[in-house]
């Protein structure tokens, strides 16, 4: 459960922001949208070496830099 303490002059726009950030490190909304509809293992694996193809080209191109 994510708990933002609202101390002193701190504005609700502040503590929103603070809520939001804590959502992001902890990845809440990426699981709701990952949730949100079923993916059959072999597409989630599909996607995971996609993913790692990206990964290691992006490395391959910038390995010089």
């Amino acid at each position: 459960m994510i708990v933002v303490k609202i101390e002193g002059k701190e504005t609700i726009e502040r503590a929103l922001k603070t809520l939001k950030r804590k959502f992001d490190k902890q990845g809440i909304v990426k699981e709701l949208r990952k949730r949100k509809t079923y993916q059959k293992p072999s597409e989630k694996k599909r996607e995971e070496v996609r993913k790692a193809i990206r990964r290691d080209e992006w490395i391959r191109a910038h390995e010089n830099d």
